[in-house]
């Protein structure tokens, strides 16, 4: 059987953790943050896991990462 394709899209935007649980950056931190508040802009820089019931459907995209 031929290797798996990886979703370059999917690529850019998730990862794998050592523990194997998906690793994605927040939205809504790129653009109009004047009117957003310090703590929020602040929060939404770290990075969050992804909800397991979308996790198995990531993996699929990202099968070598």
């Amino acid at each position: 059987m031929p290797k798996m394709k990886t979703h370059r899209g999917a690529a850019k935007r998730f990862s794998v953790t050592a523990s194997g649980k998906v690793k994605r950056s927040k939205a809504f931190a790129s653009h109009i943050l004047t009117k957003k508040t310090t703590k929020r802009k602040r929060t939404l820089r770290k990075s969050t896991l992804v909800h397991s019931t979308n996790e198995s459907a990531i993996k699929r995209l990202i099968p070598y990462l």
